[in-house]
């Protein structure tokens, strides 16, 4: 099938579906409290996990059948999938298929990324919310920002098209944070983005007065840096507001003070195969069973289909009666 002639993924309210955030892994290496719990997190059984296989079949009929034109690959923890860089290079090998990036802690990227790099990952999104070591450890409850920042270093060195770093902004904890990390980012030519706090906790302990609100972060920019300018958004569905600082740029996404829902071009894909058509869902689709069942592919896409056309309208976090989904950030996929 030509790329002319495929039927993009189009919900009730007209939004064309063109990205995928792929989980290959509900497992991870940290226990960020904004994620999973410290002690006892509940993964999806190994066997219920899709196998590369499986994931190539779903990225290859979502590229070549609905338009799917940009794919992230998360976790849990991407890195600590064994093999990971083979099925990198499974996937950077689907026709058509024009970005192919990957979102990660880097504690386990210095070791990676040359391969990553050699088999066709072209982005790289790394989490860093401080750069102290104490308040690491009081986010992550493990110990390890040394190693996030030789991987950081290491992705920076292979060359990658794009390495950018993103900041959850929590009030209370990353104040203090702000300005270093800026200027960490800033020597290293790479964007550093904020990204206010959501609802995705295993605890369920989230409160709206914790989000460190996109003006907050640019008050306190401002204040460091002088004029910070806001830079005019080429797409809609990208999701952060970038700023000219400094002999740079930074990005702020405000997912919670200023969502962009009626841009939102994405839907997700569980480590253990069921799509979402949001990452605030409340309800989503299996389709692990159906395929080992031997669906046909024509049968598989079109249950896709219909999850992405029940899509809502918005995620509805600052609406009365909002209730988080059900599967925490980290059995979901970032």
């Amino acid at each position: 099938m030509s790329q002319a002639s495929f039927l993009p993924l189009v919900d009730s309210f007209g939004r064309v579906h063109n990205s995928l955030r792929l989980s290959v892994t509900d497992r991870c290496n940290i226990r960020c409290f904004y994620c999973m719990p410290e002690n006892g997190a509940q993964f999806v059984d190994r066997n219920h996990i899709l196998s590369f296989e499986e994931i190539h079949r779903l990225v290859r009929l979502l590229v070549e059948q609905a338009g799917i034109r940009d794919l992230r690959i998360t976790g849990g923890e991407p890195l600590v999938r064994k093999q990971i860089p083979c099925l990198i290079e499974m996937l950077a090998g689907i026709e058509g298929l024009e970005d192919l990036s990957l979102t990660t802690n880097g504690m386990l990227l210095a070791e990676h990324a040359q391969a990553l790099k050699h088999a066709g990952l072209r982005r790289l999104n790394i989490s860093l919310d401080t750069l102290n070591e104490t308040v690491f450890r009081k986010i992550t409850r493990r110990e390890g920002l040394d190693k996030t920042l030789q991987g950081i270093d290491s992705a920076i060195q292979c060359g990658f098209e794009s390495v950018k770093l993103n900041t959850l902004a929590i009030k209370g904890i990353t104040e203090p944070e702000v300005t270093q990390l800026v200027q960490y980012a800033l020597d290293r030519d790479v964007m550093l983005r904020f990204i206010e706090f959501m609802p995705l906790d295993t605890d369920r302990a989230w409160q709206q007065d914790q989000v460190l609100t996109g003006d907050q972060l640019l008050a306190i920019l401002q204040k460091v840096f002088g004029n910070v300018k806001p830079i005019s958004r080429p797409d809609p569905s990208q999701p952060a507001e970038e700023f000219q600082i400094s002999n740079g740029r930074i990005g702020i996404i405000r997912s919670i003070t200023a969502p962009f829902c009626q841009a939102c071009n994405r839907i997700r894909i569980t480590a253990d195969g069921a799509v979402r058509n949001c990452l605030f869902a409340t309800s989503e689709t299996p389709l692990r069973i159906l395929m080992r069942e031997g669906v046909s592919d024509a049968d598989l896409l079109s249950t896709i289909r219909a999850c992405v056309a029940g899509k809502a309208k918005a995620h509805g976090i600052n609406e009365d009666g909002f209730q988080p989904p059900d599967r925490p950030m980290y059995a979901i996929g970032g």
